[in-house]
């Protein structure tokens, strides 16, 4: 008997759905309820792979012995320490008998867009690990559930920018229906999906708002300079709460956030994000280094009454949302292009 969440993939414990599981069965035996794929690259999240990558001094032997260990050990790509996974894209293998009816047949080539961390996953070896995109070549199969959902790649986005752009759908498409016009709109973390939500965020908050964009990484900030993302972009280290929130004031005064964004790779940014929100405004923690207790305790030690949304990565749409602004925006485009295509 199989189940559409995939419980009947589970090995331990025994009750638990996939992505809770410690362990699940990757068998590319396919129940009818289940699709099988060809894999060919994962993404992983960028705050699964950094854990990995400083665990494995960076180097990239090291790396590829890692996650082939935790895949063979789990059944499943997930970070043991952020518990975060990431995306796939494959080729579809096989369709089971209860999923026939779907607008998928053999050969067509999809991204997954369910978390690694639930999705088995059984890898024969990895080919290639590029560093700067955090993306990793493989020979693979991978189980998607009946309830899992999918993207099928566009034919005008190359395939490297399509899965780092699916990725990260889930934040810009929060900006989308969390931003209004006139709101101050803060990003925090210039990454692949800070710069998609800075770019929503412009789109949202035109004609009076503004957009500040909140980056540790100089390189980045002048990047994100000439793009033209952010009417101000901050240099800070959000893991220094007050030193951050001291960079704001002085270009911001008293004006703090009505929405802010958390795209960070680091953990420990949680007060700084409160910190940046007027009370009543609210916080979107996108990143997968996010802990949710000090977040909550920390907004109750510096008396902050922010609300606070969890990074659900699925948004009704969102793939089309992220699509949209890569094609509708010429230079950010061609960043992305130059990063993930080359």
């Amino acid at each position: 008997m199989s189940d559409i969440y995939g419980g009947h993939r589970v090995i331990d414990p025994k009750g638990a759905l996939p992505q809770a599981a410690t362990r699940i069965d990757p068998d590319p035996i396919i129940f009818p309820s289940e699709i099988l794929i060809d894999v060919i690259a994962l993404q992983p999240t960028s705050t699964a792979f950094n854990q990995i990558r400083k665990q494995c001094n960076e180097e990239i032997e090291g790396i590829k012995k890692a996650v082939m260990r935790l895949v063979k050990d789990q059944g499943k790509f997930q970070d043991p320490v952020t518990k975060s996974g990431g995306i796939l894209i494959g080729t579809v293998k096989q369709i089971g008998g209860n999923l026939v009816d779907r607008n998928l047949k053999p050969g067509d080539k999809i991204a997954t867009l369910v978390s690694l961390s639930l999705t088995p996953l059984k890898l024969s070896k990895i080919t290639d690990i590029d560093m700067d995109t955090h993306q990793i070549s493989v020979q693979g199969t991978a189980i998607l559930f009946e309830s899992g959902i999918y993207a099928k790649l566009p034919s005008d986005i190359p395939e490297k920018l399509a899965m780092a752009a699916l990725d990260v759908a889930g934040a810009p498409a929060q900006v989308r229906i969390n931003a209004k016009p006139g709101d101050i709109v803060v990003v925090l973390g210039g990454g692949k999906a800070g710069l998609l939500c800075l770019q929503e965020a412009r789109n949202r908050v035109f004609p009076n708002g503004q957009v500040v964009c909140i980056e540790y990484s100089k390189t980045q900030c002048d990047a994100i300079r000439g793009l033209g993302l952010a009417h101000r972009v901050i240099q800070a280290d959000a893991q220094n709460p007050l030193e951050t929130l001291g960079r704001f004031q002085e270009v911001m005064g008293e004006n703090l956030a009505d929405f802010t964004v958390n795209c960070v790779n680091v953990p420990d940014t949680e007060v700084t994000t409160v910190l940046l929100t007027k009370d009543e405004g609210l916080v979107y923690y996108f990143s997968m280094s996010t802990n949710f207790a000090k977040a909550s305790l920390g907004a109750e030690g510096v008396k902050k009454h922010t609300r606070m949304l969890i990074g659900n990565g699925y948004y009704p749409g969102h793939t089309d949302i992220t699509f949209q602004i890569i094609r509708e925006h010429p230079k950010l485009r061609q960043f992305f292009e130059d990063k993930f295509s080359t």
